[in-house]
């Protein structure tokens, strides 16, 4: 499955209860259109480092990594590059 449809999966089941009649754009802000708030962050973060095997800093939780379905793919994708 491709990460965006992974990624997209996980924030409807968990913050939108799989209604996917208010749909939205992959570049939609979660926080704007009310998808997650700040205790969704913390349970995102959680799924990400679970999922993915990667560790977030305090530097990471910043909009530009979680507030989008292309900003976590971005955000994902380059945790796991080789360096």
């Amino acid at each position: 499955m491709p990460l965006n449809d992974e990624l997209r999966r996980f924030v409807t089941e968990n913050f939108m209860f799989g209604k996917v009649g208010n749909g939205f754009a992959d570049g939609d802000s979660f926080l704007e259109r009310g998808i997650i708030d700040s205790t969704g962050v913390m349970e995102l973060v959680a799924f990400l480092e679970e999922q993915y095997g990667i560790k977030l800093h305090d530097e990471d939780l910043i909009p530009d990594n979680l507030d989008s379905i292309n900003g976590l793919a971005r955000f994902v994708e380059s945790r796991l590059q080789p360096n």
